[in-house]
């Protein structure tokens, strides 16, 4: 049996007695990509996609591997954090019972998942977008033994709801020969393909109770280090770039329909293509001196894919737009959660918790 439906059959079998009322909080339900996987796949055994080595983490609380793949804060994290939201926790983490989630929320993103479920096979295990929304219907069963069903639907209806994927289902889906669907799309009928799943994973979050959504975009994924590399010139691939625009155009006019047709839906969609493309253009501006590498790498073999307790670190990490081949550095999600911000129309609120320190000019220990 999966670890999932492990933790669900053991979860639902010692609750007890319902408890009629709940003095529940506004929390959030997180799904998507390892962009917002806080260590779901630290707990899927045969999983290819994890960041459960040093020197993943190395600027988040202890320091040590939390199961993001960067080395601070997710751009959810930060989002959460300005917004007065508590930090939910990891799905498939042991220690998650029923007043957790009430307290918290829960984060269902994993490393390698993408929209469509055929994406990310070759990570041996990832959870696709319908499998978290399947994971999130056993969490809505265990809270409704709980508190009841009327108490459960207001918490469910009051929460918010962020989802974040699709860059896997285009850099290790769509644009991988071994793929079928690569094969069997053009670039529109697959965004077509994208966009009649999404919808329809959209719609049925919302027949569960999601209300408040909001829908990530792509960044400028042809940029990212592991497609520069493999480019012939070192820049970034404009094509994989316009299958990022096309998506989020394609993404926002459906958030837009969305919106309108779903009874009592507020669902809206925010992209920072442009604030991250134009670091890329002018770094100096937002203090980064390094835009088209990874922090940590294994010196000149690249790509590296990874990163490993022997890899070298760069001296300033922020300095680096990105800290692996895949993945922003903590201080390029800080710009990017900013950008989303103002997108959303939702100014940061309060102080940012467990910000990282000032990177030390050469790397501790890694245990």
């Amino acid at each position: 049996m999966k670890p999932a439906l492990t933790f669900l059959v053991i979860l639902v079998s010692i609750l007890g007695t319902t408890v009629n009322g709940c003095d529940c909080k506004m929390v959030q339900f997180i799904f998507g990509d390892s962009l917002s996987d806080v260590g779901n796949n630290q707990h899927l055994s045969s999983s290819l996609a994890k960041a459960n080595l040093p020197w993943y983490g190395i600027d988040f609380g202890n320091g040590f591997p939390n199961g993001r793949f960067t080395n601070g804060r997710t751009v959810s994290d930060i989002i959460g954090d300005a917004t007065g939201l508590p930090r939910p926790p990891a799905f498939l983490d042991p220690s998650l019972t029923e007043d957790v989630i009430l307290k918290n929320g829960a984060n269902y993103a994993s490393g390698g998942g993408g929209i469509l479920n055929e994406t990310g096979v070759y990570f041996i295990q990832r959870l696709c977008f319908y499998k978290q929304i399947e994971l999130f219907q056993g969490t809505q069963e265990v809270i409704r033994r709980k508190i009841g069903k009327q108490e459960a639907d207001k918490f469910f209806q009051n929460a918010q709801y962020v989802v974040g994927l699709g860059s896997n289902d285009f850099i290790n889906n769509y644009e991988v020969p071994v793929y079928s669907d690569s094969w069997n799309y053009n670039d529109q009928s697959f965004l077509n393909y994208l966009m009649e799943t999404l919808r329809a994973q959209l719609q049925l979050l919302h027949s569960l109770g999601a209300r408040k959504l909001k829908l990530l975009g792509l960044g400028p994924m042809g940029c990212i280090p592991l497609q520069r590399v493999l480019s012939l010139s070192g820049g970034c691939q404009e094509k994989t770039n316009q299958l990022a625009i096309r998506f989020n155009q394609a993404a926002d006019k459906l958030i837009n329909e969305l919106s309108r047709s779903l009874p009592d839906a507020s669902f809206r969609f925010a992209d920072a293509y442009d604030v991250v493309r134009h670091i890329i253009r002018n770094p100096g501006k937002y203090g980064f001196s390094n835009i088209d590498s990874p922090c940590c790498s294994f010196g000149q073999i690249r790509p590296a894919l990874t990163c490993i307790p022997s890899s070298t670190l760069c001296k300033d990490r922020s300095k680096y737009l990105f800290w692996d081949e895949y993945h922003p550095s903590d201080s390029a999600n800080q710009i990017i959660a900013s950008e989303l911000m103002k997108k959303f129309r939702q100014p940061p609120r309060g102080n940012h918790t467990e910000a990282p320190s000032p990177s030390p000019a050469t790397a501790p220990s890694p245990w």
